[in-house]
């Protein structure tokens, strides 16, 4: 099973359109995914339209599920909060921040600012954070992303040792934007064995927490 909630479609700078994508990841064996296209503030609700509507034709004949949410992208972190709640009124059933990636110009405090904004569910590629964020997310329920992405994935290891010391909950996502990025189970396996997560969380990390962010967004479907 692979669980994967971070994806982008052309609909942002992926290069397939969101039925091919959702294809080829149950060729991969996905369980689930989340279709996290890049969004700020304006045209949330027309991408979220398009996307409920490729979904609707998507699960009713393909054995998985599809979670609509968006990737909020290099916001000012004080317009957080705004842009988090605009999406979610327009039926985005998962909110992921993109973190301070250390291969990105990212603002400083966009992932205090993230966490605490009580809206953001997931931190993609959170970087160097410190262990206040840390603490806040454990507080706040926030996940954290390994990410399989290069450039992204450089802090993993930092990211996994600071949310095993504080008990935030973890997921492996590809951050995909091709066909080539999408996970497969062992890969995802490899991906937090090299971030240093331990054989005992391994299935919290990549089945028990996943699960849980999947019914998590389930449960705001319109």
């Amino acid at each position: 099973m692979v669980y994967d909630f971070h994806l982008h479609t052309f609909y942002s700078d992926g290069e397939l359109s969101p039925v091919e994508l959702v294809r080829r990841a149950v060729e991969r064996g996905y369980t689930a995914l989340a279709i996290t296209d890049h969004a700020g503030v304006g045209g949330v609700h027309e991408l979220i339209r398009r996307l409920q509507a490729d979904r609707e034709i998507i699960e009713r004949y393909w054995p998985i599920k599809v979670v609509i949410g968006v990737e909020l992208t290099h916001l000012p972190p004080e317009s957080i909060f705004e842009a988090a709640n605009l999406a979610r009124e327009a039926g985005a059933e998962l909110i992921v921040l993109h973190g301070e990636t250390p291969v990105e110009p990212v603002l400083p405090g966009t992932v205090h600012a993230g966490i605490v904004s009580g809206v953001v569910d997931l931190i993609g590629h959170p970087g160097l954070i410190g262990e206040e964020e840390a603490r806040l997310a454990r507080e706040y329920d926030v996940f954290f992303e390994l990410s399989a992405r290069r450039g992204h994935s450089l802090t993993n290891g930092h990211v996994a040792k600071l949310a095993q010391a504080y008990g935030v909950k973890l997921v492996v996502n590809s951050d995909g934007h091709s066909p080539d990025d999408l996970l497969t189970a062992d890969f995802q396996r490899l991906v937090a064995r090299g971030a240093g997560v331990p054989e005992s969380l391994l299935a919290d990390v990549l089945t028990n927490w996943p699960e849980e962010l999947l019914q998590r967004a389930l449960s705001r479907r319109q």
